[in-house]
């Protein structure tokens, strides 16, 4: 049963012919004593709720229901439709226990799917995660692991695909963040339409707007034709927003528009496009520190963290390293065209103690790199140490202070230099690019030169 709670006449009216059209059974309620009449009787499954069902339209009583409802029933989902002007309001909602927020006008589809999937995510599922299991179940192909933890997140995935919920995955740089964000796509009902991937940290604030929604013909001098955004690709399917911490506060506004209204206007156009898009976000940044700092919006991070899922880093999955390993060796048997290639005991053993630092990225670097450079068919640790870039093992600089000359090459300082701002700034190429005083892309070429591993799209 699903109860609407809303003193308007019209939209009871309409709320409910759009939900028992879907097969739902509604109740409707005016107000909190018609509420706790009916809750007296019976238990929803999800309930509607107005941010203004009285002459009051602060939305406070709405608010003070709200918690009312939790306080009775904890666990049933509470979805609010709320106005623009009272955003802020449905964030307190949000912190109040509500599981999502809907603004008016609402498009019908867009609020179907949200109840569906608040439903969805409601139900409770008792068995324990087995990787043989899932692995039937699903399609995990390319995500390597056994670890608990991971088989933890492997469930949560499994679960929340089939939804439209967003998703925010977070976790330290080469933890697998956009792999996972494939597994969303690939296990969803639209894993036949587009999953477009966006390197936010990557895209200027001048050139946000026609990267992700497109411009036309004659909106700016190099405008010669019009262009879709990747909004605009990812149609039906995916978008996967990498670095989304990385958002500049002009930009996190015409994001946030997007996501809540489901409509754009490409650059130079006054015309309002409709999207039907599943956005997937990740970052390795804590934007619960940034919202309070005040350095991203506070409704952004709500409407893009329903579903949150945290990537352990490497050396809390010690255990999955031998099976990395294994999993890039047999990939690179066939890229080389070396059938015999394989890693010794002593070897998986060596691995798993080095420090890695930039995680399942930095461990595949090595192991190509070792495959590369070693002729052996059975890999040994001195193969793998023999071949670690010499710089890992060299001594930071002292401050204010220059190497002998002919110590040290102009190559390996650049590389030394580039590390201690990577260490320095956690790896945020906006950050070291703006420290260094070259450009990011500039960052991006060395890093690539080095085998420094960094978080991309």
């Amino acid at each position: 049963m699903l109860l609407i709670i809303d003193d308007d006449t019209a939209i009871q009216t309409s709320l409910s012919l759009l939900f028992r059209k879907e097969g739902f059974t509604v109740r409707i309620a005016d107000g909190p004593f018609e509420t706790f009449e009916i809750l007296n009787h019976e238990t929803p499954e999800a309930i509607l709720l107005d941010m203004n069902f009285s002459v009051d339209t602060s939305g406070d009583d709405g608010l003070r229901l709200l918690r009312r409802i939790r306080e009775r029933l904890p666990v049933v989902p509470v979805i609010l439709i709320t106005g623009w002007g009272s955003i802020d309001l449905a964030v307190e909602g949000m912190k109040a226990g509500a599981r999502d927020f809907i603004t008016k006008p609402w498009q019908n589809d867009h609020l179907v799917q949200s109840v569906r999937t608040a439903l969805n995510l409601a139900q409770v599922t008792q068995t324990s995660p087995n990787r043989r299991r899932l692995d039937q179940q699903f399609h995990f192909e390319n995500i390597v692991g056994e670890d608990p933890n991971l088989l933890d997140i492997l469930m949560t995935i499994g679960r929340v695909a089939p939804t439209d919920a967003p998703v925010l995955i977070t976790g330290e740089s080469g933890t697998g963040k956009e792999l996972i964000a494939e597994a969303i796509h690939q296990n969803s009902r639209r894993k036949r339409q587009a999953f477009v991937k966006v390197n936010l940290g990557g895209i200027s604030s001048t050139l946000f707007e026609s990267e992700l929604f497109g411009h036309v013909r004659g909106a700016f001098t190099d405008a010669k034709t019009d262009r879709a955004g990747r909004f605009e690709l990812a149609n039906k399917g995916s978008i996967f927003l990498d670095e989304i911490g990385d958002l500049d506060p002009s930009s996190q506004v015409k994001l946030l528009r997007v996501l809540q209204d489901r409509t754009f206007e490409p650059l130079g156009s006054s015309k309002s496009r409709t999207v039907d898009v599943r956005v997937i976000c990740a970052t390795n940044r804590n934007l619960e520190e940034m919202v309070s700092k005040g350095q991203f919006r506070e409704d952004l991070f709500y409407r893009i963290n329903l579903i949150t899922v945290r990537l352990p880093a490497l050396r809390e999955r010690p255990g999955d390293i031998p099976l990395l390993v294994d999993y890039f060796v047999d990939n690179l048997k066939t890229i080389y065209g070396r059938p015999n290639l394989k890693v010794s005991v002593a070897a998986q053993k060596w691995l798993k103690n080095l420090a890695l630092p930039g995680n399942i990225r930095q461990l595949k670097n090595v192991v190509e790199r070792t495959v590369l450079l070693s002729p052996n068919d059975e890999l040994q640790p001195d193969d793998f140490e023999r071949n670690l870039p010499q710089k890992t093992n060299a001594q930071p600089l002292a401050p204010r202070s220059l190497p002998e000359v002919g110590a040290m090459t102009l190559e390996e300082m650049e590389y030394q230099m580039i590390q201690r701002a990577m260490a320095f700034h956690q790896n945020r190429v906006a950050k070291v690019a703006r420290a260094l005083g070259i450009t990011r892309f500039a960052l991006y070429r060395r890093l690539e030169k080095f085998g420094i591993p960094y978080e991309d799209a």
